[in-house]
């Protein structure tokens, strides 16, 4: 039996308020460049009917909460926006992706261990277990599909939905990062957001985000992975001084010597910063 609404509500905000806080002192360190926007969170059901048909959406490899946690209850999922500022150094008036982009992407991919260790501490100290998949920062070259989609729990929790360019956008846009941590809380879940944010599926209107994509990735019926990762990796051969996020899939070794970062798709476009 979950908490009341009242409780509920509160340990809601202020898991909303650590993670706020450690963004904003994060990105006051020194050695920090990237500044980000103010963060979403959701709580997603781990046992939604939508999660538990992910193998099916994406992959039979996909992994489950259970697999993370025995007693997985809730997904917590959040997004870190970026600002305004970085997204005008990424316009799709560039082929390559900008220097500050590839940084922010690699700066913020490595907040987030920090980040999930500060908020399972957290966690651990109201009384509940809570862990971070392996799969979550891994990511198979080959099938160019991941076994833990952060993007599709995060719409399991309310965050918000799908664009024709493959990514979710949320109240505050899709410019940003997703993370998730799966815990036992026992709270009431949030529920997936029933309007729909994109522009193209609400009312025909849009396909900007077809027309920024310079390899021809993105079209009305679908997203090309192989086509849409060429770019990726061509910014990676160009941006290898900032590091590279992503393991394979056996979560030994990089997948690349570089940034797999491009963005055009969602820098220059109206869900880019959707309110």
């Amino acid at each position: 039996m979950g908490m009341n609404q009242d409780r509920t509500k509160a340990v809601k905000e202020k898991i909303k308020s650590e993670i706020y806080d450690f963004v904003k002192k994060y990105e006051g360190q020194d050695d920090i460049t990237t500044k980000w926007g103010t963060p979403l969170v959701g709580f997603a059901n781990a046992n939604h009917p939508f999660i538990l048909n992910l193998k099916k959406l994406i992959t039979p490899t996909h992994v489950m909460p259970a697999d993370v946690l025995l007693d997985a209850s809730i997904v917590l999922a959040y997004f870190i926006p970026f600002t305004t500022e970085l997204a005008k150094t990424n316009t799709s008036a560039s082929r390559l992706a900008s220097a500050e982009w590839a940084l922010a992407y690699e700066e913020t991919n490595a907040m987030f261990g920090h980040l999930n260790s500060h908020i399972i501490e957290y966690l651990s100290n109201l009384g509940y277990k809570a862990a971070i998949a392996r799969e979550a920062a891994t990511f198979s070259t080959q099938k160019l599909i991941s076994n833990w989609s952060h993007r599709h729990f995060a719409y399991a929790a309310g965050l918000g939905t799908f664009g024709i360019n493959n990514m979710l956008i949320t109240r505050s846009g899709c410019c940003g990062r997703f993370y998730t941590i799966v815990t036992n809380l026992d709270i009431a879940a949030d529920e997936p957001m029933k309007e729909e944010l994109c522009l193209y599926k609400k009312n025909g209107s849009c396909r900007i985000c077809i027309k920024n994509c310079l390899v021809g990735a993105l079209s009305e019926s679908g997203y090309e992975r192989k086509i849409c990762y060429s770019m990726l990796k061509e910014n990676a051969a160009i941006y290898t001084e900032f590091g590279s996020s992503y393991l394979d899939e056996t979560g030994e070794k990089a997948n690349s010597t570089g940034s797999e970062v491009c963005g055009k798709c969602v820098t220059s476009s109206p869900c880019a910063f959707y309110f």
